[in-house]
């Protein structure tokens, strides 16, 4: 075994491949796929165990297969060493501790061989000459045949003594091997070691692995219905066949013969027995058909035993060459009912491109005489013969030529396996040999040989035979050189002989001798023709009657061979012949029968089978009996009680209400992916797609041509409410309106679509999305319609519509495709990026469900599941007798159509059980137990529901004239037997809408409510609750939803053309259904791993025991007792499988149950009636009060019981622990009635609704058995054999050296499969879309959702619709700050006030006059301390009743605003204007910037400050340089006389942290494209993230002793620099003429949240009339800056600002145009007048407050424009929230208390890591009362604060006075203050200037200093000690660290 995980895919390895796969495909030229999914499948596929409870065996492949061929010429991918741990010893010939392994070094030392070990040398790759001495347990080494080694490995380390190594990689790792491919035991381990005379080791003969380097591969018997015949590999020992098998195994019968023995009656064999899987590589149910592993070529000597033994004479027993007592080795004739269907696949799809019909009978290139077909051929065969055309001429056929089909499709298959070669030697292998011809028929006859007598051949079975096969035979040839041992010659190559054509023919008897006859060779001498003429001549005869397939080949002609083969089964022929015709020809074959009258003898065979007589005559006869009488049997009509109420006067029975539209978890996940995807797709750098420039979303779903699938979509789309949520329709929409955004795809589809392109035209800021939906549908290219065009004008109408080039081109429309089935929209010329899928999430991940629901999805998987053992009731089922009297009356009459035959016999079950039903008991012979079954339920269930609720059943009828043939023939017998209102009979046709009669109309109308006189059904939805048979007919179903009371989907009629993946799934997709959670199934055990991928069709070893409900009731009422051998056919299997889950008794089971428990459960049980009277859903809701649910507890498949093999698994008990409830359930619902009960009318014993129950359940579903074996079957993946048969008939499988898929792949992995192995046929839309290779070939706006059929992808894609509306609508708008000023009421109310009310700009003699307002107004400020003036003491009240204490922790209030045209943007916007703003267009390099340094100094810092600019190239032209690329000089100036409207003139300064994404830098619109000088100032820590998102933006980066500092910093920074820059501007511009008051003062600093800007336009009544209307609208930036930069006297103003924007803005704040007050945010700083006014670079917070008051008390005027308002953006991230106090000592980022920031000197306190100055202010902020109790609430008597404000909280009002000579201060002369704050502060601050205020008694003092030691000086030199007292403990520093430089504070208290 070598390796534990040689063969396992790992995933990741598995996923790296496989992308490397689909990249190297996407990018190599060659048409032929790399084989790297070979690497991945064909040459390590592991079983992993047998599924469900069989033994495991590990047969894991001796030699890897990546050491053969394969990797020959490609090399392998390296093998992935695990890295030795860390410290031991890696040196070659030592192992892992260290000690030497060499033989030559330890040859003489004494080891320690444990009992049971031989020592034996491995070979190191590194050590060519050495040997490495190993102790390996004997049982894993072989014995001198090569034979009987265990698979696996058990060794010890003989230098170190490490035991136990049970992994082969992993001695080789402790060993120190380093291996570059994967550690085989077989490759490396060489010799065995022995003792010499002397005592020494020496090494000893070679180690016998696999009989000399030859292998061959075991098939399991158990594989399929016989065993496989085994070809012989190896000449050498006379026992050729490897032998290792499981421990103990006796070697003379074989691994098959021995797996299917002890289970004779297994339920599922293939799962159950865990056959042996072919050495690991694969397992039976991988290949379903045939696993010959054969090599190239049987040997003489091998043959030579082949012939002694001889081959048994029974026919579906294996035998084997090793040993003749395999022969009778026991396998089940009867049994097997899974292994039998494993390979029921069937067949031949037409693997030609051929757009016309395929089954031409033709004449091929001939060659001697023409054949004569005999007439009456068909008469005598009761089939048309198929006759495939093999190698060579083919023979004229003449005569008859009707009664036989002749088909290309293996000539096809043949020519494909001879290009498995060359597709090697284009990965450039040397020239390999293709398999042989005569290879090739021998692989042929033995796969036919193989097939059970109900199989059908499949190509792509007879493909992957012949690949493996060739595959076998290639690394044979290539491991002879590589393993030999060294010989003096190379071996001779003729050691392998292929097979001649000679032996052949002997050969093939030899192998067609073992099948009964099953298989007959004929060989010719001269030409195929003769062989043909002996075949007719056979078959006249009557000769080949056994006979299924005729072999005919002629070997005379040398170098090559001629051979066909025919196909002479009547059931296989019948079915290949019919699987040739096109739907096109099946359709016109039926009809052709049904208008001939053909079908008139079937009829009349019909009459003759009742004994009384024609079945009409005895309706007749009841008619007449019962008319007048209303005592029919069925007495309770439903017209009686059409709707008894109950005492309230509602309906009893509320089970049938349509559900309100609702999203679920599921679909708003889905939804979400689309639209990230959709996200994904504009924020790629290829610009396909710009969201930022779409204002709307509008829509259109295509769907196909189906009116109920029409008004279905019509239906969601309105009750969606997507039209209102989109804004495409207002409240009251009409029906009419609705239907413009569903297209039905038919012929007046183009007009519309017509519309729809012009639409998309004509509105370019609209995002159109064109939803495909039922997308697998018509994928037929419009050159194919081009050559049909006349017969069907919808043909190619999806390619002309949907791909043509407006649709392609158009940016702004987005294509999404929708369907369950994507895969032939996945093919090697797809449209659609892998990266543009979208798959429905699985539900469950890891055992955790994802999304919870409150109802299950049931799909295709969920169906497959319950049939595997253990489940009460299988979904999926069969009908055999229905099958049987098919398959007879097929041979009867050979000339009609199996569809015909099969509806015909299904449509006489149904009226001979109605007749049953009613009353004429002698019918039941003449249905099956089935359908009887179905139509009991049927017409027995509206009478379980007061209202007369009832079941649907779903008849499928593909083809429209059958389905209208059954719908007169059941409508004539309904109304015959009198049962017009006991159900509904309604043909589902897709062209046309829903006809029902006018009593089931009004009980629908009752049931929901409906008033409207003239409403009508118009989808199957709204039939819920209605007892109905719907005949569904159409060729394909077009998703059609179905309501929750379908109980039986009946797909006993579909065609057989459905063996293609999508056909299938397609319709069991039909009965796909949510069942609800209410639903004990839910209670029970939850589907651990339930993949609701579509393609993941998984099944898990759940046991959903509640599924019993309805369907046992046929067993119950079943008069017509039946034996079946098998457990899925579902008459017995609804009884017996029950038995299993509790003993009789009614106590849980739990001990292996024998064959008397069997027969137990076949006899009536004892059963309590009040138990029976109940609905089997009350009876499944036994234990009340939330006892444990009645489920049998499930088992994992790891502790799954190993079954008793005696046993079938409807007999095995399930080993778990059933609460004693649900013994009760089970014995109940399978007690039947006692068998000699009067046949009466059966009446369903329930007092539930069975509409009500059929929701709690999914529907059962009949298929016919062929289909049924396909769907069941499962291949080794362990994915179902349905999924790996040709995806969709629209295309064709790139090669046939393909892997299988796997049931690990997740849909995406799917995906990549098709991509990689499909190829479009001609017909196809996408078939010329591109060179194979070029990424560029997808379609860059695109989409693909698939999920599972009726799973909710309406509502997925209706909600994608609305949340990408909604998020177009966010990405245009913000949430701006929406709050009222503040302190309104508290604002100085004086005379004086700005009169002229229209003024534009501020007279500056007027506005001198104008108090200054020191309150603030900016409620960002609503917690800052109030500022008092000398006008007006405030009253505390005041103050406190504008605030609610809780408002303080409220979010503050913001509005949703549309962004404007004239918006500042941050980093996500882009469109065409501003691409080369940004420096992001395609056009231009990453633009390229150069840094700058730029040093000045400054005195009160007292050393030079050093700046850099970032200055990219194109923004050189703002700056002066010595010169070009030189040192920086200056940023350029305009001159104020300027009048130019083509710039701004003030540069913009913006501060900014953290928001290097989120900042409004990009203020292209804003400035509506004019030239600005735009500066970012960072600090230097992001510099290099700022200049990745802003790369064509000036930047100003801090310098780091800043890193750390608050906006004060980079405010008094930009001041410094802008007067700085001002003198040089000066002194150069002098320099040219200008006069130095000439030059532009101003700067603006600005937010990096100023998001839109708004003027205020005023209407006023009068000239000086104080009456005035306003409205406000949003203006550029541009204006607003060129209307104040044109102000008179401009140049005489310090500060310009304006309001902050709110939408509650009064007319009292714009009354006044210009106010002198506090300016925020957005302010223009005139660096001239300001020079002597400084920023504080200390501070964090309200440094712009404290800036205002010390220009205000400089004399200097502060200007806001009242009539412009800017609106700030709430931006979560950055700015003053990048600031977190933490502390310095523990990692632990816990959040610091504002009380802790400050402690005592010298304590031991936590000292936090956060600057000082911060957590002074933040301190304050929170605790200043503690420093100023009395100030506390007083706002009569403020804090007097010198020279700063700092904010003391909300509670405390501040007076601010500045201390410089000259300044504007209050007048304090009123004011008693609570409290001094003095603040570092200067020289200007004497004791004379604090003499002047007055304190209350116990005011408080607060000075804070740098350090203890000013604290000192400033008391003293202040004299403070003469007024307030000082304590030592009232000394305090904030609690920085002594590096920080904390600040120190002093407090005292007033005398």
């Amino acid at each position: 075994m070598g390796n534990a995980y040689a063969g396992q895919l790992k995933t990741t390895r598995f996923e790296e491949a496989l992308h490397n796969s689909i990249e190297a495909s996407l990018r190599s030229n060659s048409l032929v796929p790399r084989p790297f999914f070979s690497q991945l499948y064909l040459e390590a596929e592991q079983q992993l165990s047998a599924l469900e409870g069989g033994g495991r065996v590990d047969n894991e492949e001796e030699e890897d297969e990546g050491e053969g061929g394969l990797e020959q010429s490609c090399p392998p991918n390296p093998y992935q060493l695990h890295p030795p741990p860390e410290g031991c010893c890696t040196t070659d010939g030592f192992c892992q501790a260290g000690k030497d392994l060499r033989l030559v070094s330890i040859s003489s030392e004494p080891i320690d061989v444990p009992t049971g070990f031989l020592l034996v040398g491995a070979k190191s790759p590194s050590l060519p000459d050495h040997l490495l001495v190993c102790a390996v347990d004997k049982r894993f080494l072989p014995d001198d045949n090569g034979h009987n080694a265990l698979l696996g490995f058990s060794g010890n380390c003989v230098g170190c003594g490490k035991k136990g190594f049970c992994y082969f990689t992993e001695f080789s790792n402790h060993i120190n091997l380093k291996l570059t491919t994967q550690p085989k035991k077989q490759k490396h381990l060489k010799y065995y070691l022995i003792r010499n005379a002397q005592g020494a080791l020496t090494k000893g003969p070679l180690i016998c692995w696999k009989g000399s380097e030859f292998r061959s591969r075991q098939v399991p018997a158990g594989a399929c219905a016989s065993s496989l015949f085994l070809p012989l590999e190896s000449a050498g020992p006379p026992a050729p066949f490897p032998s290792e098998r499981s421990p103990g195994m006796n070697p003379s019968v074989t691994p098959g013969a021995l797996q299917a023995g002890p289970a004779p009656d297994h339920p599922s064999q293939t799962a159950a027995t865990g056959p042996a899987v072919f050495n690991g590589k694969d397992s039976p149910k991988h290949q379903p058909l045939v696993k010959n592993h054969l090599s190239a070529v049987p040997r003489p000597s091998a043959l030579g035993i082949l012939a002694n033994s001889g081959p048994p004479k029974k026919r579906h027993k294996g035998w084997s060459a090793e040993s003749p007592s395999a022969a009778d080795g026991g396998y089940p004739q009867g049994g097997g009912n899974r292994a039998k269907c494993e390979s029921a696949g069937l067949a031949c799809m037409p693997q030609v491109g051929l757009v016309g019909p395929a089954s031409v009978t033709f004449p091929v290139v001939a060659s001697g005489e023409p054949v004569s077909v005999p007439d009456n051929l068909l008469k005598i065969c009761q089939a048309k013969p198929v006759i495939f055309k093999g190698h060579g001429n083919f023979p004229y056929l003449c005569g008859n030529l009707s009664d036989v089909v002749v088909s290309p499709l293996l000539y096809t298959c043949y020519q494909n396996s001879q290009s498995v070669s060359r597709a090697y030697e284009q990965c450039g292998a040397s020239a390999i040999q293709p398999i042989s011809e005569e290879m090739q028929l021998l692989l042929t006859v033995y796969y036919l040989v193989q097939l059970a007598a109900d199989q059908v051949p499949l190509m792509e079975d007879l493909e992957q035979i012949f690949l493996r096969s060739w595959r076998e035979s290639h690394l044979t040839e290539i491991r002879q050189y590589q393993q030999a041992p060294p010989q003096p010659f190379p071996p001779a190559p003729s050691a392998v002989a292929p097979v001649t054509s000679a032996q052949l023919p002997w050969l093939a008897g030899l192998a067609a001798s073992s099948c009964n006859d099953s298989v007959h060779v004929i060989e010719c001498a001269s030409s195929l023709a003769e062989g043909l003429s002996e075949m007719f001549r056979l078959l006249v005869e009557g000769k080949l009657a056994r006979t299924n397939y005729v072999v005919i080949l002629c070997a005379c002609r040398s170098p090559a061979i001629d051979s066909c083969i025919a196909v002479t089964g009547k059931y296989q022929a019948r079915i290949l012949s019919e699987s040739l015709l096109t739907p096109a020809e099946y359709q016109k074959e039926v009809n052709y029968e049904l208008v001939t009258g053909k079908v008139d003898s079937l009829g009349a065979f019909f009459s003759t089978l009742c004994p009384e007589g024609d079945i009409d005559i005895l309706l007749d006869k009841f008619h007449q009996e019962n008319q007048g009488h209303s005592s029919s049997s069925l007495t309770a009509s439903s017209v009686t009680k059409s709707a008894p109420l109950d005492v309230g006067g509602a309906p009893a029975c509320t089970s049938s209400h349509l559900e309100p539209h609702r999203i679920r978890p599921f679909q708003l996940a889905v939804a979400q992916k689309l639209l990230s995807h959709v996200c994904s797709i504009a924020d790629s750098s290829t610009q396909n797609l710009d969201l930022g420039s779409f204002e709307k979303v509008d829509f259109l779903i295509c769907i196909p041509p189906s009116e109920v699938t029409y008004q279905q979509t019509l239906f969601h789309v309105w009750h969606s409410g997507v039209l209102l949520e989109l804004g495409l329709e207002k409240e009251h929409m009409t029906k009419q309106r609705v239907e413009q955004y569903v297209l039905k795809l038919d012929a007046e589809a183009q007009a519309k679509f017509k519309v729809f392109l012009q639409n998309s035209f004509q509105n370019p800021h609209t995002l159109f999305v064109l939803i495909h939906d039922h997308a697998h549908w018509d994928l037929l290219s419009s050159a194919v319609h081009n050559l049909y065009s006349q017969s069907d004008p919808s043909v190619g109408l999806v390619d002309r519509l949907l791909n043509c080039k407006e649709v392609k081109d158009a940016p702004n429309i987005v294509t999404l495709h929708v369907t369950s089935f994507p895969y032939a929209l996945q093919t090697q010329h797809t449209l659609i990026s892998p990266y543009n899928e979208i798959h429905w999430p699985a539900s469950y991940s890891n055992g955790v469900d994802l999304y919870p629901e409150n109802k299950k999805y049931f799909g295709l998987s969920e169906f497959i599941e319950s049939t595997l053992s253990g489940h009460s009731l299988p979904l999926l089922r069969y009908d055999s007798s229905f099958e049987a009297m098919v398959t007879a009356l097929g041979k009867r009459f050979p000339r009609l159509h199996s569809a015909v035959i099969r509806t015909f016999v299904l449509v006489q079950h149904y009226a001979a059980a109605m007749m049953a039903v009613s009353g004429l008991s002698q019918m039941k012979n003449y249905t099956s137990v089935e359908t009887l079954e179905i139509t009991q339920n049927l017409i027995n269930s509206p009478k379980q529901c007061p209202c007369g609720h009832g079941l649907m059943v779903l008849l499928r009828v593909p083809c429209s004239p059958l389905a209208a043939v059954a719908y007169e023939r059941l409508a004539h017998v309904r109304a015959r037997l009198a049962l017009e209102e006991h159900f509904e009979i309604i043909l589902g046709n897709p062209s046309s809408g829903i006809t029902i009669g006018k009593h089931f109309l009004k009980q629908l109308k009752m049931w929901q409510k409906i008033e409207d006189a003239e409403w009508r059904p118009q989808t199957y939805l709204e039939l819920e609750g209605l007892p109905c048979i719907l005949i569904f007919s159409g060729m394909d179903p077009h998703g059609e939803s179905l309501p929750r009371s379908l109980r039986y989907c009946d797909l006993r009629l579909i065609n057989s053309s459905c063996l293609v993946r999508t056909a299938l799934e397609q319709e069991l997709g039909l009965a796909a259904y949510f069942v609800s959670s209410e639903a004990p199934l839910e209670k029970g055990a939850r589907n651990e791993a339930l993949e609701s991928d579509a393609e993941k069709l998984s099944g898990t070893d759940n046991e959903d025991e509640e599924l019993v409900t309805e369907g046992s009731t046929s067993e119950k009422r079943s008069p017509v007792k039946r034996e079946r051998s098998r457990s899925h056919d579902s008459a017995s299997s609804s009884l017996s499988s029950k038995a299993s889950s509790s003993a009789p008794g009614g106590e849980p089971s739990a001990q292996p149950a024998g064959p008397s428990q069997g027969e137990q459960a076949r006899s009536p049980q004892p059963c309590g009636p009040s138990e029976e009277g109940r609905a089997p859903g009350e009876r499944q809701r036994a234990p009340a009060g939330g006892g444990p649910p009645s489920v049998v507890s499930r088992h994992s498949p790891g502790l799954a019981p190993q079954p008793d093999p005696g046993l079938s698994s409807c007999q095995r008990s399930i080993q778990g622990r059933v609460p004693p409830s649900s013994s009760r359930l089970s014995s109940s619902g399978s007690s039947w009635s006692p068998m000699g009960a009067p046949a009466g009318p059966l009446i369903l014993q329930a007092a539930r609704c069975s509409a009500t129950e059929a929701c709690r359940q999914p529907p059962v579903v009949f298929l016919p058995k062929l289909v049924y074996d396909m769907a069941t079957a499962t291949d080794s993946g362990g994915l179902p054999k349905a999924a790996s048969l040709l995806p969709s008939h629209s295309v064709m499988w790139a090669s046939p050296f393909r892997p299988l898929l796997s049931k690990t792949m997740t849909a995406t992995e799917q995906s990549l499969y098709y991509r990689q192995w499909t190829v479009p046929r001609p017909s196809h839309m996408d078939y010329g879309n591109r060179a194979e290779g070029r990424v560029d070939g997808f379609h860059p706006r695109r989409l693909l959702l698939s999920g599972p059929p009726q799973i909710g992808k309406t509502g997925a894609y209706l909600q994608f619709l609305s949340i990408l509306s909604r998020m177009l609508i966010r990405l245009t708008e913000v949430d701006v700050y929406d709050e009222e000023e503040i302190n309104i009421n508290l604002g100085d109310e004086s005379d004086w006030h700005y009169l002229q009310l229209t003024d534009p700009w501020p007279d500056l003699e007027l506005f001198k006059k104008l108090p200054f307002d020191y309150t603030i107004h900016d409620p960002k400020y609503e917690d800052a301390s109030l500022i008092c003036s000398h006008h007006r003491s405030i009253k505390s009240e005041d103050r406190a009743a504008h605030r609610k204490s809780e408002d303080l922790y409220v979010r503050r209030q913001t509005a949703r605003m549309r962004l404007s045209k004239y918006a500042a943007y941050n980093t996500y916007h882009h469109c065409e204007q501003c691409h080369q703003y940004m420096g992001s267009h395609p056009r231009y390099q990453l633009y390229e910037s150069t840094l700058h340094a730029f040093a000045f100094s400054y005195s009160m810092l007292g050393e030079e400050i050093q700046l850099h600019f970032i200055i990219p190239k194109s923004k050189e032209h703002h700056f002066v340089f010595s010169q070009p690329g030189g040192q920086l000089e200056s940023m350029r100036l305009p001159l104020v006389t300027d009048k130019s409207h083509e710039y701004i003139k003030s540069p913009t300064f913006t501060p900014t942290t953290g928001r290097h994404e989120h900042g409004l830098f990009n203020l292209y619109h804003a400035m509506d494209g004019a030239s600005h000088l735009h500066v970012l100032v960072v600090k230097e820590y992001e510099m290099a993230i700022y200049k990745k998102y802003w790369p064509n933006h000036i930047m100003l980066v801090l310098p780091s002793i800043f890193n750390s500092a608050g906006v004060g910093a980079a405010h008094f920074l930009i001041k410094e620099l802008s007067y700085h820059n001002l003198e040089l501007e000066r002194n150069r511009q002098e320099e040219l003429g200008i006069k130095p008051q000439d030059i532009w003062p101003f700067i603006v600093i600005s937010d990096d949240s100023c998001v839109m800007w708004n003027v205020v336009d005023m209407d006023c009544g009068g000239e000086r009339s104080r009456e005035f209307s306003w409205s406000e609208r949003n203006v550029s930036l541009k204006h607003i800056m060129q209307h104040i930069e044109a102000s008179p006297n401009i140049t005489h103003y310090a500060l310009i600002g304006m309001r902050k924007w709110s939408s509650k803005t009064g007319n009292r704040e714009v009354r006044e145009p210009f106010s002198r007050c506090h300016v925020h945010d957005f302010v223009i700083l005139n660096v001239d007048l300001t020079q002597n006014v400084q920023y504080n670079q200390n501070r964090f917070m309200c440094d712009d407050v404290d800036f205002n008051l010390r220009v205000h008390s400089a004399g200097l005027l502060l200007c806001r424009f009242n009539r412009f308002s800017v609106m700030k953006k709430q931006i979560a991230v950055g700015g003053h929230r990048s600031f977190h106090i933490t502390s310095k000592v523990s990692d632990n980022p816990v959040a610091v208390v504002p009380s802790q920031y400050i402690c005592a000197p010298d304590s031991k306190h936590t000292f936090l890591a956060a600057p000082a100055q911060l957590l002074l202010e933040k301190f304050l902020q929170h605790h200043s009362h503690r420093f100023f109790p009395l100030s506390l609430k007083n706002h009569g008597h403020p804090v007097l604060s010198v020279d700063c404000y700092l904010n003391l909280g909300s509670q405390i009002s501040v007076c601010y006075v500045s201390s410089r000579p000259h300044s504007l201060n209050i007048s304090c002369s009123d004011f008693m203050f609570s409290g001094l704050l003095l603040y570092l502060c200067d020289s200007f601050v004497g004791a004379s200037f604090l003499k002047k205020f007055h304190f209350l008694k116990g005011a408080t003092l607060c000075v804070i200093c740098q350090d203890r030691n000013s604290l000192r000086q400033t008391v003293v030199r202040l004299e403070l000690e003469d007024e307030w007292q000082f304590r030592l403990r009232d000394e305090f520093q904030t609690a920085n660290a002594k590096e920080d430089r904390p600040l120190f504070f002093l407090t005292g208290r007033h005398i």
